[in-house]
């Protein structure tokens, strides 16, 4: 495994709740705000390979200094020393039946301020498999909601769009699917060569069958 495919893990995973999912059902939802802490979710990140992993300084926890509702939200802090790097954070969603399905995956991301330059961006997948590195993600600027079926669904936008949170959001139209189990992953990738934290609250994924 080479240094950018490395992944890096240190929240234990316990089980969350998933509503809408009984046996047979063409619909399903996942929503989390972290106020029953880390749960289930996993922490990892990638760095290029001219970079050692263990020299790139990123940190996922949850915290109670901010929130866009509720009372918590989970910090990401990045590093900034090598313009580049991504963390993320990745959490199971359970697909209630093969088939295709429609899937809206929204989440609120938090800049400490507005900047006309790129700094960081937020990238966010779902797919079937886990991501383990930079490429799992959506290039600068793609968002799949206009690109149909695609393999996995996902967007890779500018953060510091404007100061405070701001809601992010993409479609999938999914291949027909025969996984009884999609990863949902969001996290920050950096851009500016600057230290930063943003945080993240009030993720959702809806799936609807087509």
């Amino acid at each position: 495994m080479n240094r950018r495919t490395l992944l890096r893990s240190g929240l234990a995973p316990t089980l969350l709740g998933l509503a809408g999912c009984g046996e047979g059902s063409g619909t399903a939802s996942f929503e989390e705000g972290f106020e029953d802490g880390i749960g289930q979710w996993a922490s990892a990140a990638a760095i290029g390979p001219e970079v050692a992993l263990d020299d790139f300084d990123w940190s996922a926890a949850v915290t109670d200094d901010r929130a866009a509702s509720g009372q918590r939200s989970l910090e990401l802090f990045t590093e900034g020393d090598h313009d580049d790097g991504t963390a993320w954070v990745v959490h199971p969603v359970r697909v209630p039946s093969p088939g295709r399905y429609q899937a809206t995956v929204t989440a609120s991301f938090w800049s400490e301020s507005e900047s006309f330059n790129t700094l960081r961006n937020a990238v966010m997948r779902l797919g079937p498999d886990r991501p383990e590195s930079e490429a799992d993600f959506p290039d600068p600027g793609v968002n799949t909601t206009a690109l149909g079926t695609v393999p996995y669904g996902g967007l890779r936008e500018p953060l510091h769009l404007s100061e405070g949170w701001r809601e992010y959001r993409f479609e999938w139209t999914t291949p027909p699917l025969s996984t009884d189990t999609l990863y949902v992953a969001a996290g920050t990738s950096v851009v500016w060569e600057a230290d930063a934290t943003h945080y993240l609250d009030d993720l959702t994924v809806d799936l609807s069958s087509r």
